[in-house]
């Protein structure tokens, strides 16, 4: 079965929807798949990464919309080579090119691929209610009604990572009728050998003495991930309790102003001052010593996708505190691999202070499940296998 992947950008440096397809295709070729990306990054860009599968360049896209005029004739020419066509991402060109060039061969009579769409989280309703994303939100439904909509729904399916996604994207838009839907799961990577020493290492950069537990929050320093509501039930439950483990907030945007907003918050609370470390940006091993060092990691979000930390956490053997707004929050709470509540203060106040009364036993009982968890559900094998076989039943 020949695969084409069409996607906004393959540079490393956009993660996401791009790292998950170079996580894919090896596992996926391994299953009698042969794999190709077609990408809007201009052909001269180059990147520190060899890939092991083909990439065609046809950008750089023009515009918010991403227009790139090489892309629609490319397509034209060479989909009648492969059975299926995944879409990564909505709200540019290519997805529309892409939904132009298969009408345009079947109007021909030419052989057309089965054409998926993954949204990525992208109809989610979140994106069109969040108050800082009036502008954007009145774009997105300004291009679901001339566009995106008849992309949706003329696709053979849509694919997503969970169900909770699945479920949410009924509830964005008027008009969302697509053929199939379909949860094919998603997976990481295996993190690498963590030494005792790795996390030492880790926690003498931040501070921290050899054997003092922590709670990790590792993720973008962004409005949100329910930041916010952590410092202040963080502060407010430690100064009544004191029985918590310091809070090592570990990622990137605390020059922001967002991240300002953050740091102000933390040095005008004795608490925050004392028990809040702010790590920054923490990368390859330190990133895995992190998440295994931890006494539990943590994530109120009020809108996560997938919550690709969430499923590191898990493969570290890391228990995880999270909002039900991590669509994969069901996994997790069904096979009691963490604790779930609302992504409101109060919500995360309760997940800190069920935390502070677990029993060491309980606590090495959900590191198991938690490492369970992420093999049964977020392995990049499972995964591969729950795609490979959906797209050849769907084939058929």
């Amino acid at each position: 079965m020949k695969i084409l992947r069409v996607i906004e950008s393959m540079d490393p440096s956009y993660g996401g929807p791009c790292q998950g397809i170079r996580n894919s295709i090896p596992e996926m070729q391994n299953l009698n798949t042969d794999n190709t990306v077609v990408c809007i990054d201009g052909e001269s860009t180059t990147w520190d990464y060899q890939d092991g599968f083909t990439i065609f360049k046809l950008g750089p896209g023009k515009g918010p919309w991403g227009y790139a005029p090489n892309l629609i004739d490319w397509l034209k020419s060479n989909l009648s080579s492969y059975d299926v066509v995944i879409v990564h991402g909505l709200w540019q060109y290519y997805g529309y090119a892409v939904r132009k060039a298969v009408n345009w061969l079947k109007a021909t009579n030419k052989k057309s691929p089965k054409f998926f769409i993954m949204p990525h989280g992208m109809l989610d309703p979140y994106f069109q209610k969040a108050p800082e994303r009036k502008l954007k939100a009145l774009r997105n439904q300004l291009f679901w009604n001339l566009v995106e909509k008849k992309t949706i729904n003329q696709a053979d399916g849509i694919l997503f990572t969970c169900q909770e996604e699945l479920l949410l994207a009924r509830q964005t838009f008027k008009g969302y009728q697509p053929k199939k839907e379909i949860n094919v799961g998603y997976g990481i990577l295996p993190p690498p050998q963590i030494e005792p020493t790795d996390i030492d290492a880790f926690k003498k950069g931040c501070g921290l003495n050899t054997g003092e537990p922590y709670i990790l929050f590792l993720s973008r320093i962004h409005q949100k991930k329910g930041l916010s509501n952590l410092l202040k039930a963080y502060a407010a439950f430690g100064e009544t309790n004191g029985t918590l483990p310091k809070l090592v907030i570990a990622g990137p945007g605390i020059t922001s102003e967002f991240g300002k907003t953050i740091d102000q918050l933390v040095k005008s609370n004795r608490f925050l001052e004392e028990n809040v470390i702010f790590a920054g940006m923490v990368t390859g091993k330190a990133k895995w010593a992190a998440f295994s060092g931890a006494k539990a990691f943590i994530l109120p979000s009020h809108q996560e996708n997938f919550g690709i930390a969430v499923a590191e956490a898990l493969a570290c053997h890391c228990p995880v505190l999270i909002s039900d707004k991590v669509n994969i929050w069901r996994e997790i709470a069904e096979d009691h691999a963490g604790l779930v509540n609302e992504d409101t203060y109060k919500g995360t106040y309760i997940l800190l202070e069920q935390a502070s009364k677990l029993k060491e036993e309980e606590f090495e009982q959900m590191r198991k499940n938690a490492f369970a968890v992420y093999q049964k559900h977020f392995t990049v094998a499972q995964a591969a296998k729950n795609l490979t076989q959906t797209l050849k039943e769907q084939s058929i």
